[in-house]
């Protein structure tokens, strides 16, 4: 990895934190605070965030097994997404490499960075090789992007592939592990202290089933994890999001078993739609959504939100033509969608 010093953009690097009243306060249990330009009624709301959650940090270290120094919060994983650019990516200058396809939101901040976004695509398997993403960087590529399980594909990437990577690209490698919950691979950011180059996301949209709150976790080396809070805003998570965020964690086991039931569901939801008529082919998924290629997924999209059922049409998307991305849901919702794609098809026969 090239030094961490030379990879960040310049003004980055010359940056002086904005420092807010509660960064400066450190020591002795207070009850008077008169710091932050703060109104005294209205407790508990009326007060700012911790701006670091260190509480949150300190108990979700325990849970994923990683030092709360190597732990962001932001808003979404989208925040973390987004400060990769902002922290190494000079606009018009740069660039990155990324999967395609992939997560959308990779390129709509690059987009707005003003980065060069240069898309590889995965191969007949949806998946990457190193030797091809190497080919497509050169001397101005800040960050790789990967996304494993990837969607809206679903499978998990080549480890071998990915440990490639890390060994020979010198800039930083992001790994967005959103679904990861839902596979049976080990996560990477156990894997810090190996790869000092490495970014890896999660978030509690999807297994914690807390996508209201807003709330994604980047683990990275404590160097990266220092550039991403200096040039976050001051409260980037809200004090509603640290308390829900606080309370989850109190219910692992919850966790667990939601996620037992939605690979249960998965696995029936996968073999009922091979059964299925209009279904060309059902892909392997390691995530909670299965992508289905199906005869038509335009029509079939518009009958289904035609029957109060949304599902995404991925028709335009790198390499899914004719694809439909699904989310598992209840077992009731599952066999919703089943029987409204059935009777889709009673109801072409019938037309033709």
């Amino acid at each position: 990895m090239i030094s961490l010093e030379k990879l960040l953009r310049p003004n980055i690097r010359q940056l002086k934190p904005y420092s807010s009243a509660r960064d400066e306060y450190k020591g002795v249990e207070a009850h008077v605070f008169l710091d932050a330009n703060e109104n005294p009624f209205n407790a508990p709301i009326n007060r700012y965030p911790d701006p670091l959650q260190l509480q949150l940090k300190q108990k979700l270290s325990v849970i994923k097994g990683v030092r709360p120094a190597c732990i962001f919060m932001g808003n979404g994983s989208d925040e973390a997404i987004d400060l990769v650019y902002r922290a190494f990516c000079r606009p018009g200058v740069d660039n990155v490499v990324a999967i395609d396809p992939s997560y959308g939101m990779y390129q709509v901040c690059a987009d707005i960075n003003d980065v060069a976004y240069r898309k590889v695509l995965l191969d007949e398997n949806f998946q990457f090789h190193a030797d091809d993403l190497l080919k497509a960087a050169d001397g101005n590529t800040k960050a790789i992007f990967l996304c494993s399980p990837n969607n809206p594909t679903g499978n998990s990437l080549c480890e071998v592939e990915i440990e490639k990577l890390l060994r020979q690209f010198e800039g930083i490698v992001v790994i967005d592990e959103a679904y990861f919950d839902f596979s049976n691979h080990a996560t990477f950011s156990h894997r810090l202290d190996e790869y000092p180059n490495l970014i890896v996301l999660q978030t509690f949209s999807k297994a914690w089933g807390c996508a209201a709150i807003r709330l994604g976790m980047a683990f990275a080396s404590e160097e990266i994890i220092a550039v991403f809070n200096k040039i976050k805003y001051p409260y980037n998570v809200n004090q509603l999001t640290q308390q829900e965020a606080l309370k989850a964690l109190e219910h692992v086991d919850a966790v667990k078993e939601w996620v037992r039931i939605l690979k249960a569901e998965r696995s029936r939801l996968m073999d009922a739609l091979r059964e299925l008529s209009v279904t060309e082919k059902v892909f392997e998924t390691d995530a909670n959504f299965v992508l289905v290629r199906v005869t038509d997924a335009v029509a079939i999209y518009n009958y289904l939100v035609g029957r109060g059922i949304i599902v995404r049409n991925r028709h335009r998307v790198s390499l899914c033509a004719q694809c439909l991305r699904i989310t598992v849901g209840t077992p009731e919702e599952n066999d919703e969608l089943l029987e409204a794609m059935k009777a889709y098809h009673e109801t072409e026969t019938i037309n033709q």
